[in-house]
């Protein structure tokens, strides 16, 4: 794993400018219908290289337990990252300017045509691609961040409770995270 991360550090650019962080974060808001976190990682971390799959998985991680929502306050951190508060202000304006002025526009369009049959069948299939591209890049994600044993039971325990036995995601958190930080520190301990 370790080389593979050395790998994805290469050719990553020395530093991301302002005008970087905006047109990037304005990219992955125009292509991210349905599935953002998938063009947010294509954009990040396959097409301009900021960020390696590991740092992706971390910051996405970190993102999800803060409050509000994930994929802005991942801007939020990558923009602040390489230009501070400017780039946090950057991005998240980048990120959500297409988003809007596309939301009223389809908003007013749908209003019209929301109850005809191919409308509401065309409407179901977007909603399963975004179910696929939400898969697909957890995957990518799970075959760079699950490198054990613990990481796989983790995975697959939050699955179980949240996907399956629909427990709450606070409480399954709280739990879950607790029990992998002192895994991993009891395994940390262990291999000194």
């Amino acid at each position: 794993m370790g080389s593979e991360t050395a790998q994805e550090g290469q050719n990553r650019p020395a530093q991301v400018s302002r005008f970087q962080i905006f047109t990037g974060f304005l990219l992955i808001g125009m292509f991210g219908f349905g599935g953002i976190a998938a063009a947010m990682h294509h954009v990040m971390v396959e097409r301009r290289r900021w960020l390696t799959n590991a740092e992706y998985a971390s910051i996405l991680g970190l993102g999800q337990v803060l409050p509000g929502a994930n994929l802005v306050n991942m801007a939020t951190m990558v923009g602040d990252r390489f230009q501070g508060a400017i780039g946090a202000l950057l991005a998240l304006i980048g990120l959500t300017f297409m988003p809007i002025v596309i939301l009223v526009a389809l908003a007013e369009f749908y209003d019209h045509f929301a109850n005809m049959p191919d409308v509401v069948a065309g409407t179901r299939a977007a909603a399963a691609g975004a179910v696929g591209m939400i898969f697909g890049t957890g995957w990518k994600l799970a075959r760079t961040i699950v490198d054990s044993r613990w990481a796989f039971a983790f995975a697959v325990a939050s699955f179980v409770a949240i996907g399956i036995l629909r427990l709450p995601l606070v409480g399954t958190l709280l739990v879950l995270a607790s029990a992998a930080i002192a895994v991993g520190y009891w395994s940390s301990t262990r291999a000194k």
